[in-house]
């Protein structure tokens, strides 16, 4: 059940019965199948087994459990399942906050840069480089977030393996694929802005205050 093997001790059941515990009482029974052997079998045969030993009788309900390890994984898969959703949506909910101060972040300066804009597209730019250099803003402001995020995400793991006594392992891919997905969302989200400012008028922005 997740526990580490190095601090068992095993002990003949009659010592502990008779020095540390002081009763003849059995919580829990572990039983080994042979490989290739049929599980369910082999519950419904100790089932019975229990319920002839424990004298209980047709109509009497078991007083007792008989689990094997496919229903401890399937619990645990659930379980893990749940926490990854919920991790993920946590993570979605903090991408699409982060996401839309990139895109106020943009809109402000596309305001504040109205006259550059018209200044620009008065001497010959064309709008696919105005909307390729706010673009590049946006993916440049965000994969900065990216690189700041994974290195404050490796930090904090190397600082709580340590706590806990496991070892840290650096995985390059998944590290490289969040800083991929960062710089995608100032792509995403950086669209809005950078199409509004190529698609400016060059007289109307040239008389913007």
């Amino acid at each position: 059940m997740g526990s580490d093997q190095d601090d068992i001790v095993v002990m003949p059941l009659r010592t502990v019965q008779r020095r540390l515990t002081g009763t003849r009482d059995i919580s829990r029974v572990s039983v080994s199948v042979k490989e290739g052997a049929s599980i369910d079998a082999v519950k419904k045969q100790l089932t019975l087994l229990l319920r002839e030993r424990r004298n209980i009788s047709e109509n009497e309900e078991d007083d007792f459990r008989v689990l094997d390890t496919r229903q401890i994984a399937q619990t645990l898969t659930g379980t893990t399942r749940i926490l990854t959703m919920l991790l993920g949506a946590v993570a979605a909910v903090s991408l699409l906050v982060g996401g839309i101060g990139i895109m106020n972040i943009m809109l402000v300066s596309v305001t504040e840069r109205t006259r550059e804009i018209g200044i620009r597209l008065a001497i010959g730019a064309l709008e696919r480089d105005v909307l390729l250099q706010f673009l590049i803003e946006a993916v440049v402001l965000s994969s900065m977030g990216g690189f700041i995020g994974v290195v404050l995400a490796a930090a904090a793991s190397i600082f709580g393996a340590g706590l806990m006594g496991i070892p840290y392992l650096f995985d390059t891919g998944i590290n490289l694929l969040a800083f991929l997905f960062s710089a995608a969302i100032g792509v995403m989200f950086g669209f809005f802005p950078a199409r509004r400012a190529a698609s400016l008028n060059p007289i109307d922005a040239l008389r913007h205050e």
